[in-house]
């Protein structure tokens, strides 16, 4: 009898070590995937001043639409949450959105080669933030649900592991679809 106890025992003990070790994987692969989101973001918000330069010689009126880019990017240093990262991605993509769509009344900007390879760099970079953002959320929804279901969440409420958030569009706005008019 003393043998069964003993082998049952092990097992659970073998059994909680698992699901222990598969929280901290899975919360490791979610820091995994925010720092490739980090990185993408920190390599648009590097290629920025060099675009905002190029552009500024052309379009003198839209000083607006750079002081908010130039307060998005301090802003981006002080940030910490992905929540308030977010927050800051979804402004400075308006922002460029505002950008590249005024650069089309300069046929002079849009034919600059300097232009033209950093709009085509940012468009790479805005594809790779794309990817990275929708693996980021694959992967903390996958570490959320083992910390919800059975028997894993009380290994996860044991040792205090938290859900974490995912990368979601913060305004109304970013969710609208876009209008394309080419009746002008």
């Amino acid at each position: 009898m003393g043998w069964i106890i003993l082998a049952i025992v092990v097992i659970i003990v073998i059994a909680v070590i698992a699901m222990y070790n598969g929280l901290v994987q899975a919360r490791i692969k979610v820091d995994n995937a925010w720092s490739q989101i980090d990185v993408q973001l920190q390599r648009r918000f590097d290629l920025i001043p060099n675009f905002v330069e190029t552009v500024k010689g052309y379009m003198t009126h839209e000083s607006e639409t750079f002081e908010k880019i130039a307060e998005l990017r301090t802003s981006w240093a002080n940030t910490e949450s992905v929540a308030e990262k977010a927050a800051l991605d979804n402004e400075l993509s308006n922002a460029l959105k505002t950008i590249m769509a005024v650069s089309e009344s300069y046929p002079d900007l849009k034919a600059n080669q300097n232009f033209s390879e950093l709009s085509e760099e940012l468009r790479n970079t805005e594809n790779k933030i794309s990817f990275s953002r929708q693996f980021y959320n694959d992967t903390v929804t996958m570490y959320n649900t083992k910390l919800e279901v059975f028997p894993s969440n009380i290994i996860a409420g044991i040792f205090n592991f938290k859900a974490r958030d995912l990368f979601e569009a913060e305004s109304a706005e970013a969710r609208k679809n876009v209008k394309v008019d080419f009746g002008k």
